[in-house]
């Protein structure tokens, strides 16, 4: 198995992935550009709606409700993807003279950690949702069903949950490599 360190440019992939990894590493990209393109579109409508208001008396209506909705499934998408890219937050303050098989060891757990949160995460919204769907809240100023953007982040959390997985396995294939 060659270690290869993962490119970050756009739709590219990596050798020591194999075809299920780059498959994986190709859709946690595909949610972080949409969820790229969700911020765009909100940024958009806040530009119209400030704007509007201050030179035409004219606001988007509801724009807080639709910025706060959106953005909440659009940062969900975002997980996978840095995680597949090892874009984590890591401190090597005690690890940078470890083997690095110690911690090819330790990535895996923490990938495990990540993959069990990103389950929990995902459960838990995909129960608040069902439970907000039932009560029939909706937003004040719009009246859209609340339960709907609360759904639309289970996917983005369902693929951190995969990615995490799949990283773990990885991460468990290179410190067994490289101990031998």
């Amino acid at each position: 198995m060659r270690e290869e360190p993962l490119s970050y440019a756009p739709f590219t992939t990596s050798e020591a992935f194999g075809p299920l990894g780059n498959l994986l590493l190709n859709l946690c990209r595909a949610f972080a550009l949409i969820g790229g393109l969700i911020f765009v579109g909100l940024v958009l409508m806040s530009l119209v709606s400030v704007v509007g208001r201050k030179l035409f008396s004219f606001a988007v209506p509801g724009d807080v409700e639709v910025l706060q909705m959106c953005a909440a499934f659009a940062v969900s998408s975002f997980f996978a993807y840095c995680h597949m890219i090892h874009g984590d937050i890591k401190v090597d303050f005690f690890t940078h003279k470890m083997a690095p098989h110690k911690v090819a060891f330790l990535d895996a757990f923490g990938s495990l950690v990540v993959g069990l949160f990103g389950a929990l995460i995902a459960w838990r919204t995909a129960v608040g949702a069902a439970a907000l769907k039932e009560v029939g809240e909706t937003s004040p100023i719009l009246s859209w069903p609340v339960w709907i953007p609360q759904a639309l982040m289970v996917p983005g959390f369902v693929m951190l949950a995969i990615a995490g997985f799949y990283m773990c396995g990885h991460a468990l294939r290179l410190a067994i490599w490289r101990t031998k």
